[in-house]
C-alpha cells in the first residue's frame, strides 16, 4: 500500500517561511509527477506547485516566493514556501502519480494524496 505523509505545516507571521514536506512510502517502482495543493475555508482545492522530470510548474500567486524541489532517491517532495501572506492560509495536501510494483507490468499509476497539513499565516 502506498502512503503520503505530509509534515512542515503551522502557524507562521506574514513575511515569515516554512518548508512542508511530503514522503512516500509503500512498495513502489517508480513516481512520476510531484505536487502540492491547498484548500482554504470555503474555497476549492487548488493546484500550488508541481515537478515532473525536474520541470516545475507553479501558480501565479505563488511564483516568485515557494519552491518546489524533489529527493528522488528518498521519494520526497519539498516544497520552501517563503514571503508567506494571510492568503496563503490553508490546508496543503501532496499528490504524486505513482508505479506500484504490484501494477509495474501494466504500466498502471494511481494518483495517491497525502492527508493534508495546515498552514496559517497570522499575525
Amino acid at each position: 500500500q502506498v502512503q503520503l505523509v505530509e509534515s512542515g505545516g503551522g502557524l507562521v507571521q506574514p513575511g515569515g517561511s516554512l518548508r512542508l514536506s511530503c514522503a512516500v512510502s509503500g512498495n513502489i517502482f517508480s513516481i512520476n509527477a510531484m505536487g502540492w495543493y491547498r484548500q482554504a475555508p470555503g474555497k476549492e482545492r487548488e493546484l500550488v506547485a508541481n515537478i515532473s522530470n525536474s520541470i516545475t510548474n507553479y501558480a501565479t500567486t505563488v511564483k516568485g516566493r515557494f519552491t518546489i524541489s524533489r529527493d528522488n532517491a528518498q521519494n520526497i517532495v519539498y516544497l520552501q514556501m517563503n514571503s508567506l501572506k494571510p492568503e496563503d492560509t490553508a490546508v496543503y495536501y501532496c499528490s504524486a502519480d505513482v508505479l506500484p510494483i504490484a501494477y509495474a507490468g501494466l504500466g498502471r499509476y494511481l494518483e495517491v494524496w497525502g492527508q493534508g497539513t495546515l498552514v496559517t499565516v497570522s499575525s
